[in-house]
């Protein structure tokens, strides 16, 4: 099960724009604050400055929407699905049946419980304004597997709003089973999604405190994920001696058998208990069943934690933005109280040198479409490789198979059976480490064209700088192209289907011998095209993932290029404009535009102190 927490901002400024200086300085609202004041000046800029209002808002929007993503891992029957609804403060989600581990359900925040279930055929089915037994009881038919054995309905994923409080400010829960009541390959696909979560939560109980098939969960998660905290639960059933016993013993089998230096917090609840203390209204017992210290305690840190980082970068950003726009109003002045002539003979200048930045743009996105295609041959040898490991592999399984079979009757149906069982475990397996490869290609192969970039759009804004005897900044342009993930759960389709082939007449009077051969041809055949099917998808999959990172680099590359480019001559445009139409406007309009300045001049003061304070604040902590 997974639980993903967005900290959504809520802005608190005065209503005159200025900032609420009683607020803490790293809080979110100040930064939103600094930029919706940023914005508010872009805006009596006019529409040249339309870009920076665009990447100001973007910035705006990255802060409200951040989210932390905290996987809750665990065996089955463990409470987790207890503590989700301890959360929600009802009995929300099914606790009394395995959960289907292919069928992620996600829950958001909404003003009414309603409840989406997506397809595998891509067909969708909403049910809305339901109660909260109504919403279970649906859950129940679509995501468990009492009701949908074997996800028979073909169910690919399951959304549902909830008006919980937890969810108020934009949480989303992805609600996935536990170990131990799960097949080998969907435990694969969960630690494939591990490393996309902030933080992780390992879910015990004091019956008993963790069991062998705990520890090698364990020791498989070690290394996936930044941080990892325990929650032993149910300790409701305790003596506070017992208590303390059980966490003695999960501290030391977690050090001595799964590898972890032993220090990890470990949290002790009762999720049954503040889930009565949320029906009831309990405050007391909410406290008492150590929901408050886990929530207090480990979500507010960790998302307080990541929200500074975020903050921290995105105030970096907005200075870059503010430093841009501060060079094109100087420039705008200076070019204003330039002659004509003079101003006309350094356009020409600058003109030239862009053509030149131009050109070079052109030979960049040459040169990218080459590498790309490079990368693309890569990833062809890592599929012909998978699929060549993946025959070996498959070929040796119905070796075995046919080893330990006898009866030659039930020698094909055996090796059927040994193939079903192991297609989803090798492939789910072999899928993180064949999109990691191509993936770190990727970005070993953009990662210089990034420098390339940020050297042609310094050599515009030096150019500009240098003609008009301006001073410029050269931004820190570190993550300018870099891919952004959201945490995904994606389930796959492993096809492990091999169709049943009668025997001829002949084949029955054939000897042994020769009727074992003849099914291994047969075999052979079926693993061709069950290798081929199951390496397509990953292929293709990551085919596409490959191209999307390509495309969207290199429109990046050209709208930074561009707007750089137009911004700046947009700057001295505007300026030779107002001078040939209405030069005698000159003054008044140059000392709007110092004023303007002396106004994002304090906002850059306030995001510097900002950038200060959360340092200050990191290393306190």
């Amino acid at each position: 099960m997974i639980i993903v927490v967005d900290m959504a901002m809520e802005q608190r400024v005065k209503k005159n724009g200025q900032i609420n200086q009683t607020s803490d300085a790293a809080d979110a609202s100040g930064l939103l604050g600094i930029l919706d004041r940023v914005f508010n000046v872009f805006e009596k800029l006019g529409e040249g400055f339309w870009g920076k209002q665009k990447r100001l808002k973007e910035l705006r929007e990255r802060l409200v929407e951040e989210r932390f993503h905290l996987a809750v891992l665990g065996q089955f029957k463990r409470g987790k699905s207890t503590l989700l609804n301890a959360f929600l403060g009802e009995p929300f989600l099914p606790t009394s049946v395995v959960p289907l581990t292919s069928i992620p359900t996600l829950l958001y925040g909404g003003s009414k419980r309603c409840v989406r279930i997506s397809f595998q055929d891509g067909r969708s089915s909403e049910f809305s304004d339901l109660s909260s037994e109504q919403a279970s009881e649906i859950l129940s038919n679509y995501a468990t597997e009492e009701r949908n054995p074997a996800n028979k309905l073909g169910v690919a994923k399951v959304e549902v709003e909830h008006p919980s409080s937890s969810l108020s400010r934009g949480v989303v829960m992805i609600d996935t089973p536990g170990i131990g009541s799960t097949l080998l390959h969907n435990t694969e696909a969960t630690l494939n999604f591990l490393p996309h979560c902030d933080a992780a939560l390992f879910v015990v109980s004091a019956d008993p405190p963790i069991t062998e098939v705990e520890v090698e969960f364990l020791k498989a998660v070690r290394g996936k994920v930044i941080r990892l905290f325990f929650v032993m639960n149910k300790i409701d059933y305790l003596t506070e001696a017992e208590k303390n016993s059980a966490v003695g013993y999960l501290r030391k089998v977690v050090r001595e058998q799964a590898g972890f230096n032993g220090q990890e917090p470990i949290f002790c609840v009762s999720a049954r208990a503040a889930l009565q203390a949320k029906l009831k209204g309990t405050p007391a017992l909410w406290q008492e069943s150590g929901m408050a210290q886990l929530q207090a305690s480990l979500l507010d840190f960790l998302a307080a934690e990541k929200t500074r980082t975020l903050q921290l970068a995105l105030a970096r950003k907005a200075l870059d933005v503010l430093a841009d726009a501060v060079m094109r109003i100087r420039l705008q002045c200076h070019s204003l109280r330039l002659p004509l002539d003079d101003l006309e003979k350094r356009i020409q200048i600058f003109d030239a040198k862009v053509r030149e930045v131009e050109r070079e743009r052109i030979i960049v996105g040459d040169l990218l479409t080459g590498d790309r295609k490079r990368v693309t041959g890569f990833l062809e040898k890592q599929a012909e490789e998978l699929r060549q490991k993946a025959r070996n592999h498959l070929q040796e399984i119905v070796t075995n198979a046919l080893e330990i079979t006898e009866e030659v009757k039930a020698i094909e149906r055996s090796a059927h059976d040994r193939l079903a069982e192991e297609i989803p475990v090798f492939f789910e397996g072999e899928l993180r480490s064949f999109s990691n490869a191509v993936e770190l290609r990727i970005q070993e192969t953009l990662r210089s064209y990034q420098d390339r970039a940020d050297d042609l759009i310094e050599i515009v804004r030096r150019s500009a700088a240098e003609l008009f005897d301006v001073s410029y900044h050269a931004p820190d342009s570190s993550g300018a192209f870099a891919r952004t993930y959201e945490p995904y759960w994606v389930t796959h389709n492993w096809d492990a289907f091999i169709g049943s082939i009668p025997e001829g007449l002949k084949d029955r009077f054939l000897p042994a011998g020769i009727r074992q051969r003849q099914i291994r041809n047969r075999l052979s055949k079926d693993i061709e095209a069950l290798v081929v099917h199951n390496v397509e998808n990953i292929r293709w999959a990551t085919l596409q993932n490959l191209d999307q990172s390509f495309r969207r680099f290199a429109s990046e590359l050209d709208e930074r290029l561009k707007d750089t480019m137009e911004a700046t001559r947009g700057a001295i445009e505007s300026a030779y404009l107002r001078r040939q139409q209405r030069a005698e406007t000159v003054e008044p309009e140059i000392d709007r535009l110092k004023a303007l300045e002396g106004q994002l001049d304090g906002a850059e003061r306030m995001l510097v102190k900002f950038v200060a304070s959360i340092n200050k604040e990191a290393i306190s902590q």
